[in-house]
């Protein structure tokens, strides 16, 4: 039996998973698999539950909008990229594993992937589409503010970046009616970044 539909509800009860991610394990392995768990497996059927249908939430390809959005910012964050590398702060803290060669750098890099899937879905979908259907920027605020805060331990400067890249996220995927553009662009340009590490 499905409970009244009320995206407030969702997301105060939402929140509570978040510090659950805090523990998370020993590597980058455990790391998704509680990010996974606590961010779109326990999540979704609680929104299901609550009356939101995951197209509802995001969770589909959505429309090519978001897609372009996605194309611009990428290519806006590959001089953000090399930057970035001459902030040494930010240089020492990534890549955030460890590896033994490139086979094993890919399958960590795709690990990490799944975190960054585990994020979107949560921040940019289960606590962004419902609100947004309501109030748009108020959904972009009440996303943003706990994304940037799980943030807090990382290099300083990404504080601030998280802060406003939540907020650039979010309207690419209302435009898009989906979280995989902010995906996509999470992922590949952490992994792009990981790589400049690497090699500069």
């Amino acid at each position: 039996m499905k409970l009244q539909k009320n995206p407030w509800i969702l997301y105060a009860l939402s929140l509570v998973f978040i510090p659950l991610t805090w523990h998370r394990g020993n590597n980058v392995f455990q790391w998704a698999a509680y990010d996974i768990l606590f961010y779109i497996l326990l999540p979704l059927p609680l929104a299901y539950l609550l009356g939101f249908k995951p197209e509802s939430l995001g969770f589909q390809l959505g429309k090519k909008d978001g897609y372009k959005w996605f194309a611009v910012l990428f290519l806006v964050s590959i001089p953000v990229s090399f930057y970035g590398t001459t902030v040494p702060a930010m240089k020492n803290y990534y890549p955030i594993f460890s590896y033994s060669g490139w086979s094993d750098f890919l399958l960590k890099e795709t690990t990490v992937g799944l975190i960054m899937l585990a994020h979107e879905a949560f921040y940019r979908g289960i606590l962004l589409f419902p609100l947004a259907e309501k109030n748009e920027w108020l959904a972009i605020l009440a996303q943003d503010l706990p994304y940037t805060l799980v943030h807090i331990g990382k290099p300083g400067v990404e504080i601030p970046y998280a802060f406003f890249a939540g907020i650039l996220f979010a309207k690419m995927d209302l435009k898009g009616q989906s979280f995989l553009p902010s995906f996509f662009l999470h992922w590949l340009g952490s992994a792009f970044f990981d790589i400049l590490c690497v090699l500069l």
